[in-house]
């Protein structure tokens, strides 16, 4: 039975709908992380850590897209919810035609500069040759991964969920299976990996067009897009936290690159990416949670039900306490063998990722709240508390952390960053859930 974003949802609606989203998310993350196991398993250790030390650079570009898809799908489902689907179908087809072309502009600039960029991080030798080589060939498919994240949550708002999972499933599976033959069957290193990331973005990114190019059943339809202004200052504004956030974890990633080096050279930089991949899975599942809920809750807001808003913010609050103990559980229980998967081929390596995971992991029990509470409020359509969650979270407390903490602490006091920004960030989500409960009613 399909499920409408206009319904009731019980406990058991709400996570049949959003469980494609999550496994979206969760998805997406797996098949990135393909590419680090095969690079670090097949290729070596110095372009493993090329990988992670460009790939936060160039998700600094896919935020574009991530922030058009989260702040237009909210004015979008906004719209729908006050019964303009005409409206909600003209600013669809807008924003689509608007990231596609920002997208290519932005890659073609970026692909020329990347070598100094990469340099001015850090990078040098082999290292910077790898970061170069990996991340042009990222650049060619730049757009198609930007029309990637926007269609993700653009599926959501058409109330397709599972159709937005197939996709992503699609994609994935394409990555994994050229990851094996281009990286292990056929030696061709860390060109392999880009290639196989590259062509998987395509089908990602394309599959969808030619979806709502041609007759179907969704709410949602590719019309003749007419230039809105206001719509786009709106979106951008709704989305800024999302790209806000994709920003700044880019930069703090790049920051944390810079810092590790400093303290523990390559093997820093190596322990970091696996801790980021493991925790690239387990934040996907609250932001698929938070981007599955997010058009139920601007539907609800541009119809004024503030009843169903009180009974999704309690129940997505009970839903996301329940899982970050269950992350911390089992993030814990299973740093080694997911520390063995990347890197048992040093044991100084291991070592170094083993407490890594054992400390970064607390931060599981904190990052759901903040990054619900930037997504519940970007589906308010109220960008600028959205954005002041992700920009305290993400920037001012891990900056000020990760440049603080290894002074008092060395190398683990890069980790301790992290769970101390997670706290800080769901503290100021829970106030200004308080501050603003009179003005949405949701509480």
């Amino acid at each position: 039975m399909r499920i409408q974003l206009s319904d009731h949802f019980t406990y058991g609606k709400l996570i049949r709908f959003t469980l494609p989203s999550i496994g979206m998310m969760i998805f997406t993350s797996i098949y990135s992380i393909v590419d680090g196991f095969f690079v670090s398993n097949f290729v070596g250790k110095t372009s493993f850590a090329a990988v992670n030390f460009i790939f936060p650079f160039l998700m600094i570009i896919g935020a574009i897209g991530a922030m058009i898809g989260t702040g237009g799908s909210a004015l979008i489902a906004k719209t729908l919810g006050e019964g303009k689907k005409d409206k909600a179908n003209e600013l669809f087809s807008f924003f689509t035609l608007l990231t596609f072309l920002t997208s290519l502009a932005v890659a073609v600039v970026v692909f020329f500069f990347i070598r100094p960029m990469a340099a001015w991080l850090g990078a040098e030798g082999d290292l910077l040759d790898n970061c170069v080589v990996y991340g042009r060939i990222l650049l060619c498919s730049m757009p198609a991964m930007m029309m990637q994240f926007q269609f993700q949550s653009f599926f959501i708002t058409a109330e397709k969920p599972k159709l937005g999972l197939i996709v992503t499933v699609l994609a994935g599976v394409t990555n994994m299976v050229l990851d094996a033959l281009l990286v292990a069957i056929i030696p061709m290193g860390i060109v392999g990996a880009a290639l196989a990331s590259a062509a998987s973005q395509y089908v990602g990114g394309l599959v969808p067009i030619f979806y709502f190019a041609r007759p179907n059943d969704s709410i949602l339809q590719f019309k003749k897009p007419k230039f809105d202004g206001k719509a786009l200052v709106r979106a951008c504004t709704n989305g800024f936290s999302e790209f806000l956030s994709s920003i700044t974890m880019s930069f703090v990633s790049m920051l944390f690159n810079v810092q590790l080096m400093k303290y523990a050279g390559e093997d820093g930089v190596a322990a970091y990416g696996v801790v980021m991949y493991v925790n690239m899975i387990f934040m996907s599942a609250f932001i698929g949670y938070a981007t599955g809920t997010a058009p139920i809750v601007g539907f609800n807001y541009g119809a004024q039900n503030h009843d169903e808003l009180k009974n999704l913010l309690k129940k997505s609050l009970v839903i996301i306490g329940i899982v970050s103990v269950a992350m911390l559980t089992a993030a814990e229980l299973l740093a080694r063998p997911l520390s063995l998967l990347f890197v048992s081929y040093d044991e100084e390596l291991l070592a170094l990722t083993l407490r890594a995971f054992m400390i970064f992991s607390i931060s599981f029990l904190f990052c759901g709240m903040g990054i619900y509470a930037s997504s519940f409020f970007t589906a308010l359509n109220d960008g600028f508390v959205s954005a002041a969650i992700s920009f305290l979270r993400t920037v001012v407390f891990q900056v000020a952390a990760v440049i603080i903490f290894p002074l008092l602490w060395g190398i683990d006091g890069v980790w301790i960053s992290v769970v101390f920004a997670e706290l800080a960030g769901m503290i100021v989500g829970i106030a200004f859930w308080i501050g603003k409960r009179k003005k949405y009613q949701y509480w």
